[in-house]
């Protein structure tokens, strides 16, 4: 998983002396001590020829194809001495707590799940595909999909990190007090509060370009936008995914676009806009939508971004229904319409998201 994610939250539970163990597939240890950080090298050698080939899609495919690697390096590892909690990503716990269960000691086992149940994350996108991008299918195997149902079952606790995630376990019959709710934080060190508004309608979204973030829906809002406000613009940080090659073709060069930005880099962006849009028909918890609060921007954004965990509609932003273009562009024309609800907006959301979201090192703890 990405360092900021794993990596930040064992490095500050290792500063608490509660770290026993730290065992990823990439070579960053992020700051965690040797002691702790085992690498999983069986994953990591069946995967490296995947990272560097040019197709997204294929590396994705094989992520899930080659668990087994991964399950091998697990099953021959120990629980460490005076571990009580085992926690792991969505699709990589089955081993893990296998191994926990074996230890004969009292271990809770934590699934950690980025995104909504398995049964939402592949319906919402493959409908989306479905309309989008004909022949399309999403990069998750069946294979996976019951592996991940199987360590649900398994899980003591489930990590969601939106009331969004939650409610799709609960309605796929996960037991409610099985749920408790973590959102990403922020570092407020770098995204800081934008001290005015740009002098024409500027909305940003960071993310994928994907079908699954809703750019399909966004594009065509912004195509409604721009014929009332002719000088908006609109700035898209993100690569383009495969299962938007097809859509790609029409809306390429309609907006600003940026391939890839540093975090300091999209903290100025965002210090200059006049909104954050965030369009996802299914997500976990956009962890862009703590940056763009902690830049006092309203955020304008789906259910399914997780966004309700934090936000509420008419306060520090709108909430808007997924996939409908005439309620974003309603959203988009009023952050823009007036400045004096925008800015009140603004300040709501950074003082709202230092209260919930805080700094970065508490929330990893």
């Amino acid at each position: 998983m990405g360092n900021w994610y794993l990596g930040h939250t064992a490095r500050e539970l290792e500063k608490l002396d509660a770290l026993t163990g730290y065992w990823v597939s990439n070579s960053a240890r992020s700051g965690v001590s040797e002691k702790h950080y085992r690498r999983i090298w069986d994953y990591h050698l069946a995967q490296k020829l995947f990272y560097h080939l040019p197709f997204t899609n294929l590396e994705e495919e094989m992520r899930w194809v080659n668990l087994p690697f991964y399950e091998r390096w697990i099953t021959r590892q120990t629980v460490p001495e005076g571990t009580n909690v085992v926690q792991g990503p969505m699709g990589s716990c089955e081993a893990l707590f296998r191994l926990a269960e074996q230890s004969g000691r009292k271990v809770l086992k934590v699934f950690d799940a980025p995104n909504s149940h398995p049964t939402n994350l592949v319906g919402y996108w493959q409908r989306e595909c479905d309309l989008y991008a004909s022949g399309y299918r999403v990069p998750m195997c069946l294979a996976a999909r019951s592996r991940i149902n199987r360590e649900l079952e398994q899980a003591d606790l489930i990590l969601c990190p939106s009331n969004f995630v939650r409610d799709t376990m609960v309605l796929n019959g996960i037991p409610a007090e099985k749920c408790f709710i973590s959102h990403f934080g922020v570092d407020t060190s770098i995204f800081v509060p934008r001290k005015e508004l740009p002098p024409v309608p500027t909305f940003v979204s960071v993310g994928s370009i994907c079908l699954r973030k809703g750019h399909q829906y966004l594009f065509r809002a912004f195509e409604e936008v721009r014929r009332q406000l002719p000088d908006a613009r609109l700035i898209c940080v993100g690569g383009v995914r495969p299962d938007f090659k097809q859509e790609w073709k029409r809306w390429e060069g309609s907006f600003e676009h940026h391939l890839s930005l540093s975090h300091p880099e999209i903290a100025k962006l965002l210090a200059s806009a006049t909104a954050f849009v965030l369009s996802s028909v299914e997500e976990g918890f956009a962890r862009v939508l703590s940056e763009a609060m902690a830049c006092a921007l309203p955020v304008i954004a789906t259910y399914e971004t997780g966004a309700t965990t934090v936000i509420r509609d008419g306060r520090e932003g709108f909430i808007v229904p997924a996939r409908n273009i005439p309620a974003l562009t309603e959203a988009m024309l009023s952050a823009a319409a007036n400045r004096d609800q925008n800015l009140e907006m603004g300040r709501r959301a950074r003082g709202r998201g230092v209260q919930y979201l805080g700094g970065l090192r508490q929330t990893a703890v």
